[in-house]
Parts: structure tokens; sequence; C-alpha cells
């Protein structure tokens, strides 16, 4: 390891250009892509990194390519530069078959010409070395591996990946530890590692402390060694993953769900404990980083991009016409509230909470993951202060999907896990999220017509799920 991570690292001319035909093949077809649907027109190299010699038996690169598609209209906006991906490119003179699913092609020009190209992070060696560089805080050119020097990681540790990843991919560590890999990133600080480090800081325990992580400080356009378009103006670093304890034995709240549905168990006792567990991080995060009051001018703005999106929403999807004037009643009652002097305390929030990003342990202890946010959104906006009933909105359409995804649908299921997280929540924080309906209404439609969105374009089979919520939501205030 230490060979990598002292080597001179240097890009061989070519090198993106041989691989474009292959990412233009292979990129799109991967889960956590995000421009789905959009042709991909081209590449620009952010940063090329050789983590291993690409002339020798295994070679490995890291890389940060942006990948240029059209434009989806946006009312004037400015034209997107393209979303920037991270890859780990291994390279063999050829695959074994444990490695054949990870193939991303067989490179016929360029340095790399007559070799074969795959994503490393499915193999022992480079993920090994990724562990090893963490351990050893090891600086790569511009890519720098940090860790909480009051945690010890092990070497020898054997990695597995993750096979059900979605907007990230992850590597677990012989049970000790899990790396998630961000594959879109972005300039800035990162929540996903931010929000941990806060909560650590807190003592919260419902949060698993931040082992490690890798950072790319990547220099500003203006660098005259840099190709011009290929660095992030700002020159701030991106952050490209985060090490943290794996939580041996633990379930995913998802999955354990839908088992106590498929078996006729009752949830309500764990949705209870889920609620006291989210107020816990919402109360520590409330602590640890500034919270901002919310009147009338900033309300409405949030209103004005609620009727935003419902608008685009019934311009995308035929099937929310009928309800787009309820819909738009849940807003504007918000605004009208708003207008009449109320406030409301806006904090950092997980921003993307449901039932997928929470695990409980086997004695019954529920932990929040994913801090990243929704990772369409602006980075600006996901670490902006929010009324912390948006992550309690998240997780009441999480119990109505696990509801409504049993056969046959048990919505009486899901008002009980909706009723017992709201009831939890209040014994942790004093508050209870019913008690203020207009604004949990409203964030918890503007969720709604997020997933009808989603569905539409990605899962036409899931989309009666929430069009369910959207004909409750659309004709009366009552959440529960």
């Amino acid at each position: 390891m230490s060979e990598a991570v002292t080597r001179t690292v240097t890009t061989p001319p070519g090198l993106l250009a041989s691989l474009d035909p292959l990412l233009r093949e292979w990129l799109p077809r991967q889960r956590w892509f995000a421009g789905k649907g959009r042709p991909v027109t081209g590449f620009t190299l952010v940063e090329a990194t050789e983590l291993l010699p690409a002339t020798s038996k295994l070679g490995l690169y890291h890389l940060l390519v942006r990948a240029h598609q059209p434009s989806v209209p946006s009312h004037g906006a400015p034209g997107h530069p393209g979303d920037c991906y991270q890859l780990l490119i291994g390279v063999r003179e050829a695959l074994p078959p444990r490695l054949a699913p990870a193939l991303i092609g067989h490179v016929p020009t360029g340095p790399l010409a007559g070799r074969t190209v795959y994503d490393a992070l499915h193999d022992t060696r480079p993920a090994e070395l990724l562990l090893e560089a963490l351990r050893a805080q090891a600086r790569v050119g511009r890519l720098r591996f940090e860790r909480d020097p009051g945690q010890d990681i092990r070497s020898g540790l054997v990695p597995r990946v993750v096979t059900a990843e979605q907007s990230n991919s992850s590597i677990v560590f012989g049970d000790t530890f899990i790396l998630k890999l961000l594959r879109r990133i972005v300039p800035g600080v990162n929540p996903d590692l931010e929000l941990p480090l806060a909560l650590t800081r807190e003592g919260c325990p419902r949060v698993p402390a931040p082992t490690a992580w890798m950072v790319a400080d990547i220099a500003p356009a203006a660098d005259p060694v840099v190709p011009s378009g290929s660095a992030d103006p700002t020159g701030q670093p991106y952050v490209l993953g985060v090490l943290q304890p794996f939580l041996q034995g633990a379930s995913d709240g998802w999955e354990l769900a839908l088992r106590e549905l498929a078996k006729g168990e009752d949830f309500g006792a764990a949705a209870r404990a889920l609620g006291r567990a989210t107020a816990e991080v919402h109360t520590a995060l409330a602590r640890a980083l500034p919270t901002v009051t919310l009147g009338h001018m900033q309300l409405q703005l949030m209103v004005d991009g609620m009727i935003e999106r419902l608008d685009a929403a019934v311009r995308a999807v035929a099937a929310l016409r009928p309800y787009a004037g309820g819909l738009r009643s849940a807003f504007t009652a918000l605004g009208d509230l708003a207008a009449e002097g109320r406030t409301w305390t806006a904090q950092r929030v997980h921003g993307d909470l449901h039932l997928g990003q929470c695990l409980r342990s086997p004695s019954g202890q529920w932990w929040l993951i994913d801090f990243e946010g929704e990772p369409a959104r602006p980075l600006a906006e996901r670490r902006m202060p929010q009324p912390a009933v948006r992550d309690v909105a998240g997780m009441l359409r999480s119990f109505d999907y696990a509801a409504r995804s049993a056969d046959p649908p048990q919505p009486d299921w899901a008002e009980t896990c909706r009723s017992a997280y709201c009831a939890g929540y209040a014994e942790a924080s004093g508050r209870d999220p019913r008690t203020d309906p207009v604004l949990l209404r409203a964030f918890e439609t503007d969720k709604a017509i997020y997933e009808v969105v989603y569905e539409a374009r990605h899962r036409p089979d899931w989309l009666a799920v929430p069009l369910a919520a959207i004909d409750r939501l659309a004709s009366t205030g009552h959440l529960t």
C-alpha cells in the first residue's frame, strides 16, 4: 500500500478518450446514475489518480468524470454543466469469472489498449487498498484520506460489496466497518459527513460515529495545470466517502416492516421507538447547529417552491390533474397562516428520512443513517434549515408505502404506525407533530407529489401507492 500512496500521480494522455465509448454504455445502466432517460453526449475529466500502475497485473484508477447530457428545460434556468461521478476503474488483462458482473468493457485504443476495465469496488484488492489508505491517513495526488484518531482501523479485514445499494455504493469490511462511497458528487460540505460528525460531538447515540472519510481537493479551474472546464471553479473539496462502524445484526427498517406485515405482527411499538429516536436526533441537531425562525417571507418562499413543484408534476403526470386544486390548498393554507403572522423554527434535518434509512438492533435500538438528503437536490438546498416536521412527513409516507406494498394492502397497519410514531416523537421532544396539521399536511403533500413523479418515471407499477395518498391529501386536511 505504501507504494500506491506515495506514487507520483500521472494521467496518461488519451485515458478518458479511450474509456469514453465504454462509459457511455456502462454508466447509464448503473442504479446510481442520476441522468436516466437522457443520452450521454460526452465526458470531461475532473480528476484522475493512479492508485496502482496500469502496467502491472492489476491497475487501478480513481476517476472523477463529468457526464454531459442534454439539459432538461427549466424556465430559463442556466444549463447544467453535467453531473460528476466517482469511479474506481480496475484494469486487468482479463477478468476472472467472479468479476464478470463488474465488467465495463475491453479497451480497443489508447493507453489501456487491449486491457479489460471494470468496476473495481467488486474486487478484493482495490477495496483493501481504500481501507489501508484511510487507516494510514494517506494522500495520493489530490485525494486525501482522513480518520478520527480516537478510533482504530485494523488491517486485514475482508471486504465485500453491498449489492442492495441504490444512489451510492458500499463495502463492508469484516463486519466491522462499512465504507459508503458517494457516486454522484458535488463540491462543498456534504451533510452525510457533516451531520454525523455534529451528532457525534453532541454524544447522540442514534447515529454511528464516522471513523474515517475520503476527500478530493480539486484545484480551481484557473489552475494552469488543470484542463479548462475540468475542475470546480470554487476550488471546494469533494467529499467522496465515509467509513462508519458496521452495525452487525441490525435490520433495515424497510425490510423489517415488510417482514412484520407479512407475518401479521404489530409494528406499533417499533414505530413508537423510532419516533423517539427521530426526536432525539432532531434535538441533538438543534443543539449542535444553528436554528432559524421562519417568518412570512421565508415561509412564502417555501410555499412558492411547493406550488412550483406541484405545477411541474401536474404537467408531467396526467393522473395528478384531477387533484391539482386540492393539493394546492395544502400549500396555500400554510401560506395563509404565515401571512397571519405565524412563525416556525427551522433547523438541520435528515432530509430524506424513511424506513430504509433506519436500522434496528436485535434489542430494539434504532439508528438513523444516510444523512445525504435527496441527492437530486442542490447541496445548498440540502444544507438549509428546515422545519423538523419534514423528516416526520417522510417517515409517515414510508409507513404508507410499506402498508400498500402488502398483498392485500393494509391501510390500518399504516395508520397504527403513523400514530405510534408521532406519539413516540412527542414523548422525546415534547411536541406532537399532529398538533400542527397544516404544516404536516403541506410537507406530506409535497413528498407524495415527488413520489408520484418518481414512480411515473421509474416504477409505473407502483404509481397507485402515492396516488392513494394524493387522493386523501387533496380532499382533507387530516393526516391520521
